[in-house]
């Protein structure tokens, strides 16, 4: 059967918090490097010429912990380049373009000699040319710290970005980078409007405590008061529980990532559907943290009913206007004009494309705002005095949320509550499909920065943070040594890494910080690639370096996964720190054998079939692909209309592991017979497929 095209692409890092980069395709790490390779020199173009199968190399000598940028011209050729250590290894890899610049950007830890090799796309043949621009120590300085990670934002012809810091109502640091629109060569200026993706919750959340204040609501209200239509789950989910991401409801955008339908194609009446044909909660009210876009969609519309007005006519009347944001909107539809606005840019093959704006995502996201402007309400929200707003409103914003069991959840109300090296550090993030953008505080301090681009590739969060410590790291204590991840295995052979090897280790895992962060792993039988997605993120390719151990491609991040079978944990190493987490487990834990599962044609036969989802009105079908020659295994296929196929690797017993980032769990009835399915997507789980055939 021919899979069709996919429409929606990936969701489920919309409108979220990147931890992760989006990686490159995989490839397998060579053999220590043995062929003589031409140096670089910063600013010096070398040219090359490949034909099919030929490798061309080149080397740079870094010292510990450089940042390095080039570009590859592909005047005529499509090419692979990949990243090497003296060992051979791969440490990241570059394949986007087709034809023209690409940019290649990592931090080097650890002084030595690095290879670039440069490879055709499979049989093409053609020119080129390859160039360094920047190979140099970070800088101890703040001002040249910034200038060096904004680097590859600030590239002829490419998408820029803007930083901002500031502190006791004064500016200490302002720049912006590269263009704002590449089809007029506009730059980044400080006051053009930005889209702020997720960070507009804290506006959102902002908005509602307004409306508390002049008496039209209360933060213990029952949604249900604006939304009759709602079904009664039987608890009482309160404003309070969708300001702070515990109400129990599914993701909008993750739920229809299961349908095939595109960001773009929604907008804030799938919102309500969504709840309204959900069969059940996830959590009860107040128990779980899950991040939702959902909530905070209801919350700009519970502001619009207790006021009467559009939510981009109240933003602008009782918060941007007071506080002189005279460059921030409100983004109603994705086809609203926004004056002087940056367009958002994401590379495809053909080099940078501008995909648009995700649909629906008012109060979830859908602010565009200048960072002269974010200056201005970080100001607000620091200030002893707020113009807008009270100090008492602000503080409760800024209180760590406490679940139901009294564990902390790291969230107030529409910002994330944190410390930074013992300081108190509030935050949020956003990324909507191609602009990024972070804002932090440092309430103790009075001051605060931000960081936005309209690069699909931009950091913004690592970049916020690294920033931070530079411009405040005096009033920081001191940063801890971190035993770093276990040291490379020389002997490993990638190439012969057993995909069943990596069945125990497959699953999901909580991180212990932050519990409600789930990291799912998976292994791509028809790519040959291994897979990590970190909730409401994009899933990210990892190649395997040692028997327990993953380097995800491009991002400086290491995987170990711990002894067991299966793993009972991992560690992620990533920024210098190591984040701990923990096997989630089935409800039917006690039940579970560790013996791993390898489901023979005869008991995948069970769960052939076609199914439905009333809630969303969409089939999957699910066949069999029996092997073509005796080493292979069979396996099965998943299909939806628009998704296409998906192949399907068993996890635990009666569980499956599906792209994008999907768990399929079989149901049985009580002879034993499969009579259904559920399918997770992230911050969506347990929606329910009726077996039909």
């Amino acid at each position: 059967m021919t899979a069709r095209p996919r429409r929606s692409g990936t969701l489920l890092a919309r409108l979220a918090l990147p931890l992760l980069a989006t990686a490159a395709p995989l490839l397998v790490p060579s053999a220590p490097i043995a062929a003589q390779a031409t140096p670089l020199r910063v600013g010096a173009s070398v040219n090359g010429s490949l034909s099919t199968g030929d490798t061309l190399r080149y080397s740079v000598e870094a010292g510990d912990d450089f940042l390095f940028y080039g570009e590859v011209d592909q005047i005529s050729v499509d090419v692979v380049v990949r990243f090497l250590d003296d060992e051979g290894r791969t440490l990241a890899n570059w394949d986007v373009s087709a034809r023209g610049p690409e940019g290649l950007s990592r931090v080097i830890p650890d002084a030595g000699t690095y290879t670039i090799e440069v490879t055709p796309f499979e049989d093409e043949e053609g020119d080129f040319s390859i160039r360094i621009d920047l190979l140099e120590a970070k800088a101890s300085d703040p001002e040249r710290l910034a200038d060096q990670l904004m680097f590859a934002y600030d590239r002829p012809g490419g998408p820029g970005g803007a930083v901002r810091v500031w502190r006791d109502g004064r500016t200490l640091f302002s720049k912006t980078y590269g263009l704002a629109d590449l089809t007029w060569g506009i730059p980044f200026e400080e006051d053009t409007p930005t889209n702020i993706g997720s960070t507009s919750k804290q506006f959102t959340a902002f908005a509602v405590m307004l409306e508390q204040a002049a008496g039209h609501l209360s933060l213990d209200d029952d949604i249900r008061t604006w939304f009759p239509d709602f079904p009664d789950f039987g608890e009482t989910i309160t404003v309070r529980h969708i300001l702070s991401h515990t109400s129990g409801l599914r993701e909008f955008l993750n739920l229809y990532m299961l349908t095939g339908f595109g960001a773009s194609e929604l907008d804030r009446d799938d919102v309500l559907r969504a709840v309204e044909r959900q069969p059940a909660l996830q959590n009860s009210p107040g128990d779980e943290f899950n991040y939702n876009n959902t909530a905070f969609s209801l919350a700009a519309q519970i502001v619009e009913k207790t006021s009467g007005q559009d939510f981009d006519d109240y933003m602008r009347e009782h918060v941007f206007a007071p506080l002189g944001m005279t460059h921030s909107y409100v983004r109603m539809t994705p086809s609203t004009i926004i004056p002087g606005r940056s367009d958002g840019y994401t590379p495809g093959r053909g080099g940078w494309t501008a995909p648009g704006d995700l649909g629906g995502a008012v109060g979830a996201g859908g602010i565009y705002a200048s960072v002269e402007d974010l200056e201005r309400w970080g100001m607000n929200l620091l200030s002893a005095n707020p113009t807008v707003g009270t100090r008492a409103m602000i503080d409760e914003m800024m209180t760590e949320n406490l679940l139901t069991d009294g564990e902390g959840s790291g969230y107030g109300l529409g910002l994330f509550v944190d410390e930074q090296r013992g300081l108190r550090r509030v935050h949020h993030g956003g990324a909507d499909v191609s602009h990024r953008s972070m804002i932090v505080y440092y309430p103790e301090l009075n001051a605060g920065l931000t960081t936005q681009s309209n690069a699909s590739t931009f950091d913004s969060q690592g970049t916020a943070i690294e920033l931070g410590a530079a411009w405040f790291g005096d009033d920081m204590e001191p940063e801890e040594e971190s035993a770093g991840p276990p040291d490379a295995d020389a002997t490993f052979d990638a190439a012969a890494y057993d995909p069943a090897d990596f069945a125990p280790l497959a699953g999901s895992y909580t991180l212990d910080p932050a519990p409600q962060v789930v990291a799912r792993f998976w292994y791509d039988e028809d790519a040959g690639t291994y897979w990590t997605q970190l909730t409401g993120q994009q899933e990210v390719e990892m190649r395997p370096v040692g028997p327990n151990r993953f380097q995800i491609v491009v991002v400086d991040a290491t995987i170990q996964f711990e002894d067991g079978n299966p793993a009972p944990g991992l560690t992620l190493f990533q920024n210098g720190q190591e984040i701990h987490a923990t096997r989630v487990e089935s409800d039917d834990a006690e039940d579970e054998s560790t013996e791993r599962w390898e489901p023979d044609a005869k008991a995948l036969e069970d769960f052939v079939g076609r199914y439905y989802s009333d809630e969303i009105e969409t089939f999957y079908t699910i066949r069999l692909e029996l092997p073509e020659d005796e080493d292979g295994a069979p396996r099965l296929i998943v299909n939806q209309m628009w998704l296409g196929d998906m192949s399907m690797q068993p996890g635990e017993v009666d569980t499956f592991v599906a792209g994008p980032g999907l768990t399929v769990t079989f149901e049985r009835d009580r002879n034993g017979h499969v009579i259904g399915l559920y399918v997770d997507a992230g911050r969506s789980r347990d929606v329910r497929f009726q077996r039909v055939r």
